[in-house]
Parts: structure tokens; sequence; C-alpha cells
């Protein structure tokens, strides 16, 4: 398979090549920054794309938010997130992106096998999914937590958001404003970090938070 390296630590992304091409795969480009990765892949059209979360120049969620961009732009690309940190605030986008197809999120600390690291990056090539359990714990607790910050009203109206109404409908049950229903909602998604999107994907989001907080 051909394969595109972001990961700023020189040491690692070598070593990474390295090893990629010791199992008989090609790297067509290791980068050190997230805009030379889109523009790597815009030239080599790679099978896989591994990727840090903190990259240059901010090194505080680059990388992912880059992955996010290639996902939409090429929704099979399959995409291995590799890092020390689970990013919340965009993850589980990434993670339901092209429908949980060809994606990856694993931790560098927790690969004990070389063998297994390699095989699990050609189950993502080929469209599999593999996420580090550690993972998928953090994204839901970071997804109950902040549901502790939300006021009563405000789990109200998340509640409603759930029955998928819409916010007219959620300001006729509360007897409020359409305004009132409004800022409560903003404020529902700043409590959850819920950044904006252009899609709306946040108000799916924090019905899955209600969801995963509610007993069963």
């Amino acid at each position: 398979m051909r394969v595109v390296i972001a990961e700023d630590a020189v040491l690692l992304r070598e070593g990474l090549v390295a090893l990629l091409e010791r199992f008989g795969h090609t790297v067509a480009a290791s980068v050190g920054d997230a805009v030379s990765l889109v523009t790597a892949v815009q030239e080599h059209r790679p099978d896989l794309v591994v990727v840090d979360v903190r990259m240059p120049p901010g090194f505080t969620d680059e990388g992912l938010r880059a992955a996010l961009v290639l996902r939409t732009a090429h929704p099979h690309l399959a995409v291995l997130v590799l890092s020390q940190y689970v990013e919340q605030t965009y993850a589980a986008e990434l993670l339901g992106s092209g429908h949980g197809t060809g994606i990856g999120y694993l931790l560098k600390e927790r690969i004990g096998d070389v063998g297994e690291f390699v095989d699990a990056l050609v189950r993502i090539a080929e469209g599999g999914t593999v996420i580090d359990p550690e993972v998928v714990r953090q994204l839901l607790n970071g997804r109950r937590d902040p549901l502790r910050r939300l006021t009563p009203r405000e789990l109200e109206v998340l509640a409603l958001i759930a029955e998928g109404r819409a916010n007219a409908s959620i300001a006729r049950a509360l007897f409020v404003t359409d305004a009132a229903v409004a800022k409560h909602i903003a404020s529902i998604f700043a409590k959850l970090d819920l950044p904006p999107t252009a899609d709306g994907h946040r108000r799916v989001l924090a019905v899955l938070a209600y969801l995963q907080a509610e007993p069963r």
C-alpha cells in the first residue's frame, strides 16, 4: 500500500518510514506539519494516511483537523491517527466520517508489537476500523462528564432535541421564545465542548452525549 506519514518528531517519522518499507509498503511522502500533509495527499493519492494529533505550528489539534479536511475531500481515504493524546473535540467527528470505515486511532505508548501494528495499518487501508479501547473509554467519559455541567433547563432542552424536535417545537413545549431556546442550545454546545460545524453535526453529537449518559 502507498502511505503518507505526518509526524513532527523526526526520529519517529523516520522510524515509521523504515518500518513500513521493511514490511514491503511504499511511503509516498513523510512530512512534519499538517499543511504539508494535505499537499502530499493531493499530490500522491495514498491508500493510507498516518497522522499525529498535535503538529506545527500550534501543537494543538492541527493533525486531526487536517485529517477531517482530507476525509471530507476524499471520503474513501484511510486514516490512522497515531498519537499520545485523545483529542475529544474532533475525534468523534473523524471516527464517524466515511461511515466509520477505513479509520483508526491508536495511542503510541500502547503499541506493543510491531507486526500487529502493521497488520492494523493494512486492515484500516482495506476499510476496517481499529480503535484503541483507551480512546473509546476517554471519548465516552468525555461525553458524559460535561453533561453534569448543564442546568436543569438545558437538560430539558437536550432531551427534547433527542426526541428530534426543532427549535420552534421545543419553545412551544417549554413555553419560552425561540430566542431563549437558541440561547440554551448554544450554551449546551459550549458546555459539551462541541465546536461549530457547517453541517449541524453538533446537534447529533449532543444527542449522543445525552443517550450515552442515560441509564439503560
